[in-house]
C-alpha cells in the first residue's frame, strides 16, 4: 500500500470522510471519522468565515485531526438570455410555494472566498483541500506557510498536472461515480465515466504525488481496489450521508432508503455545475433545459429547493452510484467496516 502522507497526523485507517456541504457533514462526524482512525473534512462551501470558524473551534476542543474544503473560485458565467429562460422555466416548480424567481438577480459570487483563505492562515489547520478551482499560487504558497497540507481535487490526468504545478501536496482522485457536484476544474464539459482504478492509473502516469481515491467508493471491495491501484487513501461520502453523525436532512435519508430509488444521474438542474444525485421530477424535467452557469442557477434555485424541503421529488437529493451502501449506523463503525481488510 501507498504511504499516505496523513500517517503523521494519526489517520493509521486510509479511510477518509469527505467533506459535503450544505448540511452532511457536520463537526461531530468529523471527530467520529478521526476518532475511527480516519481523518474528516468539515466542508466551507455556503458558510461564513464566522460560521466555520465555530464548527473548527468544536472539532479542536475534541483534540483530533481534521481537514477543511473549500470551494476555490472557478465560475461559470451564464448569459442574461440563458438564465432568464431558465428562471421563466423553473418557476413553475417556484409557484407551487408561492414563490416567483422570474426576475431573480444573476448571482456570481465567490462563496465569500478571501475570508475564509484569511481565516485559515489566521488559525491555520493540518489540511486544507480544494475543489472547483485551483487556489492561486499566492493563496497556495501561504497556506503552505502556515504549515497546512494541501489537497486538490482532479478528475483527469491534465487536471492533475495542472494541480501539481500549482503546488498541491496531494491529490483527491475523483472519478464521475461520484455523488454531488464534480471537483472538475472545467464544468462546462461532464467528466467521462472513467472506472475510479483506471482513472488513477492515468493519474498516477502523469503526477508523483499521493493520491486520495474518491468516487463510487462503498465497499470493502472498492476500496480494496483503489488501494492496489494506487491510492494512499480513500475518501467516502455518499456511505456517510445516512450516519448517525450526518446531519442529512430526513427526507435526504428516507430516498436514499427508498427501493424505488433506482438511479443517480448527473445533472446541471438544481446549481448549473455537473452534480451527480438520485433522480427525481426535477432532473427529469430541467436537466435538458438547464444551461452551464454556476454559482448564477445555485443562486437561481435555492429559494425553491429550501421551500420543498418535504418534497423529495423537488429537492437535490445528491448521491454517488455507491448509495445503495448507505446505512444508519454510527461513522466509526462504516469507516471501520469499509477499511477492515486493508
Amino acid at each position: 500500500m501507498v504511504a499516505s502522507p496523513f500517517t503523521a497526523l494519526g489517520a493509521a485507517l486510509p479511510v477518509l470522510a469527505a467533506p459535503m456541504a450544505g448540511g452532511p457533514t457536520t463537526p461531530r462526524l468529523v471527530t467520529a471519522a478521526a476518532k475511527a482512525g480516519g481523518l474528516g473534512f468539515l466542508a466551507a462551501g455556503y458558510k461564513t468565515a464566522d460560521a466555520l470558524a465555530a464548527e473548527i473551534d468544536q472539532v479542536r476542543r475534541d483534540g483530533v485531526p481534521f481537514g477543511v474544503n473549500l470551494f476555490a473560485p472557478n465560475p461559470v458565467p451564464v448569459s442574461p438570455e440563458a438564465f432568464r429562460r431558465y428562471a421563466q422555466a423553473v418557476n413553475d416548480e417556484a409557484r407551487v410555494y408561492g414563490i416567483d424567481v422570474r426576475d431573480a438577480p444573476i448571482v456570481e459570487d465567490d462563496d465569500r472566498w478571501r475570508d475564509k483563505v484569511d481565516l485559515l492562515l489566521a488559525d491555520p489547520v493540518p489540511v486544507v483541500s480544494f475543489t472547483f478551482g485551483l487556489p492561486g499560487a499566492a493563496v497556495a504558497g501561504a497556506l503552505r506557510d502556515a504549515g497546512s497540507l494541501l489537497v486538490q481535487t482532479v478528475t483527469s490526468a491534465a487536471e492533475a498536472r495542472q494541480a501539481a504545478d500549482a503546488g498541491a501536496g496531494a491529490l483527491t482522485v475523483q472519478a464521475s461515480a461520484a455523488g454531488a457536484h464534480s471537483g472538475t476544474l472545467t464544468p462546462e464539459v461532464i467528466p467521462p465515466p472513467v472506472p475510479l482504478p483506471d482513472l488513477l492509473a492515468q493519474v498516477r502516469q502523469a503526477v508523483s504525488l499521493p493520491l486520495i481515491a474518491a468516487g463510487g467508493v462503498a465497499t470493502q471491495a472498492a476500496v480494496t481496489e483503489a488501494l492496489r491501484a494506487g491510492a494512499a487513501a480513500v475518501m467516502v461520502g455518499t456511505v456517510l450521508l445516512r450516519a448517525d453523525e450526518a446531519g442529512t436532512s430526513a427526507p435526504h435519508r428516507a430516498a436514499l432508503a427508498d427501493p424505488a430509488r433506482r438511479q443517480t444521474v448527473v445533472t446541471r438542474a438544481f446549481t448549473g455545475r455537473p452534480a451527480r444525485g438520485l433522480r427525481n421530477a426535477f432532473t427529469d424535467r430541467y436537466s435538458e433545459l438547464a444551461p452551464s452557469g454556476y454559482p448564477a442557477l445555485h443562486h437561481l434555485t435555492s429559494p425553491v429547493r429550501k421551500a420543498a424541503a418535504g418534497d423529495p421529488e423537488r429537492m437535490h437529493l445528491w448521491a454517488g452510484t455507491g448509495f445503495r451502501q448507505a446505512t444508519a449506523r454510527p461513522t466509526a463503525t462504516i469507516l471501520q467496516g469499509l477499511g477492515s481488510r486493508v
